[in-house]
């Protein structure tokens, strides 16, 4: 017989302010403690050094993580100009250190104008990225470095927000995939120098925004007073910007038990689907036939 994991079933998202020091798996770990979940993940990891928006998804809503992914981000990075570690952050040591330039901020703008868009970034040999089967960065801590392929990724925005030499401060607003250590090292480059980042801090993660974060010590304050709960959202919320298609009853059930139902509108792919009583009943996928597919259906 399978043992069944203990826990509570609760549903919701929970955006946490992840603090500096924390693996994102120790957040989850610690958030799913507090609310005695049963089961709880997160959507895009944080490193330990970085700070800030960490949505974790508890229960069912964790069947919303993986269309999350793709999500746009906004970030706050602070890089050291003039010293380059082996991590790109402050967690490495220093490989590398050369002058730091003396610049004005219209030749900063000037540089950070042109990352504006579709660029190409090599992924660092630190990262979660796998190398035959082997995630890179436990090849970087051997010493071993392979060659990795450039990858597309957007640059929505990206804006100065200080110069005190050598700390450069920026926000950036960047499609999925974008490695903020591999930014600042690029900017820093064109900029005729390098630089590590100092710190980074994650402040949306779409449709999400940095107000509705709350804290590990906010958990813990309302965890004893009774209001934990207050904290969770909707287990739909990460998918608010998506089509949204209401069903009947008849409907709802043949969804609900996996079956297509007819869609009965203009539109197609991905979409949350609702039932009497504005019920979440899942996830489902409108092909061109106009029937709508379960992907995900939600026992709430």
């Amino acid at each position: 017989m399978s043992r069944r994991r203990k826990g509570r079933d609760i549903h919701g998202v929970i955006l946490l302010d992840k603090p500096v020091g924390f693996s994102s798996s120790q957040a989850v770990q610690k958030v799913r403690w507090l609310f005695q979940a049963r089961k709880a993940g997160h959507t895009g990891s944080l490193d330990p050094f970085a700070t800030g928006m960490l949505p974790i998804c508890l229960g069912e809503a964790s069947k919303t993580a993986g269309f999350m992914l793709t999500s746009s981000k906004t970030y706050v990075a602070s890089a050291c100009i003039g010293k380059a570690t082996a991590t790109g952050d402050t967690e490495g040591e220093v490989i590398r250190e050369e002058p730091v330039p003396e610049l004005n901020t219209d030749q900063i703008n000037a540089v950070l104008h042109r990352f504006l868009g579709e660029i190409e970034q090599i992924p660092p040999m630190y990262s979660a990225l796998k190398h035959q089967g082997q995630p890179l960065y436990k090849l970087a801590r051997e010493g071993r470095e392979v060659e990795r392929q450039a990858r597309t990724v957007t640059i929505h925005s990206l804006e100065l927000l200080g110069w005190q030499p050598p700390m450069l401060e920026f926000r950036v607003h960047c499609s999925k995939g974008t490695y903020v250590r591999t930014l600042a090292e690029d900017i820093a480059d064109k900029l005729g120098s390098c630089a590590h980042l100092q710190a980074l801090r994650r402040l949306d993660v779409e449709p999400f925004r940095e107000k509705d974060m709350v804290s590990l010590v906010d958990l813990e304050q309302r965890a004893e007073s009774g209001q934990l709960e207050d904290s969770l959202l909707a287990v739909d919320s990460g998918l608010a910007d998506w089509p949204r298609v209401v069903l009947e009853s008849w409907g709802a059930e043949r969804f609900t038990h996996g079956n297509p139902v007819s869609a009965g509108g203009e539109l197609s792919g991905l979409v949350r689907v609702y039932g009497p009583a504005d019920k979440f009943l899942g996830i489902g996928e409108i092909g061109d036939n106009n029937f709508l597919k379960p992907k995900r259906i939600m026992n709430l």
